[in-house]
């Protein structure tokens, strides 16, 4: 069966259809719907077309309520709360989008929390729109326990991203994006690997015992691997105190699973800081200019972000190629 090219409005409107047919709200399947595309856009496969029936699943057993009416409040000048009422984090997001972004310009700098909440999807592409807004972008979300602490057998903390977008010199652009979890590698690939029997990279994962395993089987039943040890952990504690214990949201040990129906909703959180630069000091935009030269212009050297920019404007230009047993998976969940 040949592979299957859809533009990026054909991604979006597909994604919307299914999440609607399987009982999402019109307003929370057009927000998940576009980040969805933004994924498939940004080449970021696993959170792209293949998350949609997993969705789609989630909506139908209650896992995420997908007629959620999230609530957003503003506690302090610089201080915004939305509960997800535990629905999809997309429509939360967006729900106390206008507010943070009027109290980080008037105050120079604003945090906005999310609790009772569920996968919020490429935590760059927050960071981004940050950005893109022309402010200074910092954001974290937490996820299922997954990562145990150096010398432990037991997961505490989930993958746990941090993403950090500067504003470009020009309004409506990002400069660059870092977007890194606190893990060795993503837990969908390990999960990818114990469905097709293939063996995990050394260094990756350990088995319940504590004990360095390949097979991935034994990793999601044991513990991921930090990236850079203790380094990484600590980075990963980082980020649960401010998306989980500062949101109000469960802790990761309590959290359950992304995927799969055991366990209900998940009641994860997120944090999102934003600066306006020009509240502290002038001439940050080029500074910040200054310090992208000095990575450009080395030979091999790559700028955080810059695969997805290059990944972005092929799909804009071309489309994209879609496994056509997955638009099958999807077509079916309309119907």
């Amino acid at each position: 069966m040949p592979d299957t090219k859809l533009s990026l409005d054909d991604i979006e409107r597909i994604s919307r259809g299914a999440l609607v047919a399987s009982g999402a709200s019109e307003e929370n399947a057009a927000a998940v719907a576009r980040s969805t595309m933004l994924a498939e856009r940004d080449g970021i496969r696993s959170h792209g077309l293949l998350y949609v029936p997993i969705y789609a699943e989630h909506v139908r057993c209650g896992k995420v309520d997908g007629r959620a009416s999230p609530v957003a409040a503003q506690t302090r000048p610089g201080a915004i709360t939305v509960d997800a009422k535990r629905g999809f984090a997309h429509p939360a997001i967006d729900a106390g989008w206008d507010l943070f972004m009027d109290a980080a310009r008037a105050n120079g700098v604003a945090v906005m929390t999310v609790s009772e909440s569920y996968n919020c999807g490429v935590l760059g592409h927050h960071a981004e729109r940050i950005a893109e807004s022309g402010l200074l972008g910092l954001c974290m979300t937490h996820a299922p326990a997954s990562i145990a602490p150096p010398g432990g057998q037991r997961p505490v903390i989930g993958t746990n991203p941090f993403a950090l977008s500067v504003p470009g010199m020009r309004r409506g652009e990002a400069a660059f994006t870092i977007d890194q979890s606190a893990s060795v590698i993503a837990k969908s690939e390990i999960v990818l690997r114990s469905r097709t029997g293939t063996p995990l990279e050394p260094g990756w994962a350990i088995d319940r015992d504590g004990e360095p395993t390949t097979d991935p089987v034994a990793a999601l039943a044991g513990s991921m691997l930090p990236s850079g040890g203790y380094k990484g952990f600590g980075v990963g504690l980082m980020v649960e105190i401010l998306a989980s214990c500062l949101s109000g949201a469960v802790l990761s040990q309590d959290a359950s699973p992304f995927s799969g129906t055991a366990g209900g909703p998940p009641r994860t959180g997120q944090c999102f800081i934003a600066f306006a630069p020009d509240a502290f000091a002038d001439g940050f935009g080029e500074r910040v200019s200054t310090l992208i030269a000095s990575i450009a212009d080395q030979p091999g050297a790559r700028v955080p972000g810059n695969r997805r920019v290059r990944n972005r404007a092929a799909a804009e230009r071309d489309g994209v190629i879609v496994d056509p047993q997955l638009m099958e998976r999807i077509a079916a969940l309309s119907h």
